[in-house]
């Protein structure tokens, strides 16, 4: 192959690299936020002090604004607003050539409540549309030490109940990234305490342990330090309640796994 047949291989497969290396690179577009009722909001007109208004979005949807009175922005996105403002004050000769700039100080119209095991459990605004599951647990702190890696969100779908289960742990999968739902308007979050096994008797650490996946009873018997002295691991028995909520108990092999609410015993050697 000669020279100049190889350098105008090589630009043509620059100019096809180009694009998609172009496309990989372009950040994701993110959809505004909708304005709603409650929102405060600061409203600036360039080089017109006296059009400057700093005031609370109405339960209609409603910013009463100089010169326009009632102008409906609710639902519209940032940029939205900015534009209806302009139109109207462009509209009714008041101002030329309108530059609009709309800040959101307070959200309020859309929020969500992050409650149960979280470092900072409260209510959090949804600052911008399509916010994610993940994306409120940061805000909250994440979960803490003691959470359950379920966490329930239950709220309203289509003008219908909505509850669903998603496993924490698991969401991080790439097969179940498409559980990290979108958040919406008025949307509960709930994590419950981990399920808990207690252990007691002739063990160094006795007490409540987070119940792990899949934990056995030898592992619990590892998270409490080992027996004592006096402690042995011959006929160590585990009180489990059944369906009917009689305790039954049970002698078990130190692969057997134990399930919540288990309390195990560990005996003191004969010898």
């Amino acid at each position: 192959m000669t020279a100049p047949l190889r350098a105008l291989l090589m630009g043509l497969c620059l100019a096809t690299a180009a694009p998609l290396v172009l496309a990989q690179a372009r950040p994701p577009v993110v959809a505004e936020y909708k304005l709603g009722a409650g929102d405060v909001v600061r409203v600036a007109v360039y080089q017109n002090p006296d059009l400057a208004l700093e005031s609370r979005v109405s339960e209609s949807g409603v910013l009463n604004f100089p010169l326009l009175g009632a102008v409906k922005i609710g639902g519209l996105s940032v940029s939205a607003a900015e534009q209806a403002i302009a139109d109207g004050l462009r509209s009714g000769n008041f101002v030329k050539q309108p530059q609009v700039t709309m800040t959101v100080l307070q959200v309020r119209a859309h929020l969500a409540n992050v409650l149960g095991q979280v470092n900072r459990p409260g209510r959090y605004p949804l600052e911008m549309a399509g916010m994610r599951l993940t994306d409120l647990l940061s805000l909250a702190g994440g979960a803490n030490s003691i959470a359950s890696d379920i966490v329930v969100v239950s709220g309203e779908r289509d003008g219908k109940p909505f509850r669903t289960e998603i496993d924490l742990p698991a969401l991080f999968a790439d097969s179940k990234r498409a559980q990290d739902i979108e958040i919406l308007n008025g949307d509960a979050i709930w994590i419950d305490r981990a399920r808990q096994v207690y252990i007691y008797g002739e063990v160094q650490r006795p007490g409540a342990m987070r119940l792990e996946r899949g934990m056995t009873l030898m592992q619990a018997l590892a998270a409490g330090g080992g027996t004592t002295q006096r402690g042995t691991e011959k006929g160590i028995r585990i009180h489990r309640k059944d369906a009917s909520g009689q305790v039954q108990v049970l002698q078990a092999a130190m692969d057997a796994a134990l399930q919540d609410g288990d309390v195990v015993y560990v005996r003191e050697s004969l010898f």
